[in-house]
């Protein structure tokens, strides 16, 4: 049995992960993390700043001292006045002294007096001696030590003072004006947005464009955003087919229910269409012998449903013929006025005799008096039904487009769109299945045409049937 590698992805093979110590200090904030990896960097560079240049401050006092001796040398040696400073002043560079003993003078320096009476003897570093205008007195500079220190002090204080002032500043254009702009808000962004895509937010899962800049980080943030949208979308396309799956399943068993009830019905629909024809037979009456004939209709209409529900469930090839379409529209209307509101409203049949099209009659009737029947139940009292008909050409073949249009509340917004969708249905009574449009536009299909659904601007619904016109 193989050991599991420790890295899925190859690219992490060669890395190490997080010790204890890491990890600890990886359970801190971003924002605290970054802040305390900022002031420990400045802090180290402040202190590494201030070691480095004080000792430069302190070469540079010495080598002010050593110029500022030899100036006083020379000033000596040409016997210039010296001011003489009041000791322990600290403004004072040096400090002038008449004496008559050769105080803190080495017996090298008096010596080198007495053989040079007209040079000046250095001492210490610091001091400088001379013999004076008289006999046995001495005139001693010593440079001042205070003052030297003094002036390093105020370099120290001054260094230190600009160095904690552009650390402060750092700290503050970083954690202020820099790191909430280049990093905090893009994570915070981020983070949000994870939050809002894990609780299902569609609205607020996506980063706007406006905050995402174009570095490092920007680019992770518009990659999170793609996959987000695939994903998103593979999630629509998952739902689309388990919806499509569940149609499928119910339009499966419609079909087996479909042929089980056209089985059963076929017997009976059989007796009662020879009934009628042995009442036709034998009715003399004219009223009766018609409303005998609409029963004979009805009968084979119903004959005709039951092997339509058997085409539901298992397509059938069909002869197709040139059918008069006019003809047609008559024929569906009066299976439909069977209705007692059909005799309340206002029916047009404008389609032109010269409409000729290429299909199945009964299928056809089929698809005319479904899309007839739901005109009939959208429109009110006193309400209208028309039928109109043209001819149009798409490519190189002649198509005939007829119309259903209605003036009833049109169809709804939130229906529309999958109007022919298996069950879908505006009516929640018995009457409607919302079956009668997905049969039609299956019928439709099957003969090569197309069938479309739209609100008129005037109101009221129109649907709309292409279908292929027969050679003239």
């Amino acid at each position: 049995m193989t050991a599991r590698p420790n890295w899925r992805n190859s690219n992490q093979r060669d890395l190490k992960p997080p010790n204890a110590i890491y990890r600890s200090f990886g359970g801190l904030k971003v924002r605290h993390k970054l802040a305390i990896l900022h002031n420990i960097f400045f802090f180290v560079l402040a202190v590494s700043v201030y070691l480095s240049v004080i000792p430069l401050f302190s070469r540079h006092i010495e080598a002010a001292k050593q110029r500022d001796l030899q100036m006083l040398s020379q000033m000596l040696d040409a016997e210039l006045p010296l001011t003489a400073r009041a000791a322990g002043d600290e403004t004072a560079i040096y400090e002038v002294e008449n004496t008559a003993t050769a105080t803190g003078l080495s017996q090298d320096g008096q010596q080198f007096l007495k053989e040079h009476p007209a040079a000046t003897w250095t001492q210490d570093g610091d001091k400088l001696y001379r013999l004076g205008k008289e006999p046995g007195n001495y005139r001693r500079v010593s440079l001042s030590q205070e003052f030297y220190n003094h002036s390093l002090r105020h370099a120290q204080v001054s260094l230190f003072v600009v160095l904690a002032t552009v650390y402060g500043l750092s700290i503050l254009v970083l954690e202020f004006l820099i790191m909430p702009q280049y990093v905090y808000q893009p994570l915070t962004l981020m983070l949000k947005a994870d939050e809002a895509t894990q609780r299902g937010d569609r609205g607020h899962e996506m980063i706007d464009d406006q905050f995402i800049l174009n570095d490092e980080i920007g680019q992770i943030m518009r990659s999170r955003n793609q996959t987000v949208a695939q994903l998103r979308e593979q999630e629509d396309h998952l739902a689309n087919a388990l919806q499509k799956l569940e149609e499928q399943d119910r339009l499966v068993s419609l079909g087996l229910l479909s042929t089980s009830v056209a089985h059963e019905l076929n017997t009976p629909l059989a007796v009662l269409q020879g009934s009628i024809e042995k009442l036709i037979e034998t009715t003399q009456e004219p009223a009766t012998l018609e409303r005998v004939n609409r029963m004979l209709r009805v009968t084979q209409r119903l004959r005709k449903i039951s092997e339509g529900l058997v085409d539901f469930a298992r397509v059938r090839k069909k002869q197709n013929e040139a059918v008069n379409l006019r003809g047609l529209i008559d024929e569906s209307w009066s299976l439909v006025a069977i209705d007692e509101k059909a005799s309340a409203i206002e029916f047009q049949n404008n389609v032109r005799e010269s409409d000729v099209v290429i299909g199945n009659p009964d299928r056809l009737i089929q698809v005319f008096v479904n899309l007839l029947r739901n005109a009939l139940l959208a429109v009110s009292a006193a309400g209208v039904v028309r039928v109109e008909s043209k001819t149009v050409q798409r490519g190189k073949q002649n198509w005939v487009s007829c119309t259903v249009a209605d003036n009833g509340p049109g169809i709804p917004a939130h229906v529309l769109a999958n109007l022919f969708e298996a069950f879908v249905s505006t009516r929640l009574d018995a009457r409607g299945t919302g079956l009668g449009l997905t049969v039609a536009e299956g019928i439709v299909t099957q003969h090569g045409g197309t069938i479309i659904a739209t609100n008129r601007p005037e109101g009221g619904a129109s649907l709309e049937v292409l279908l292929p016109a027969a050679a003239s």
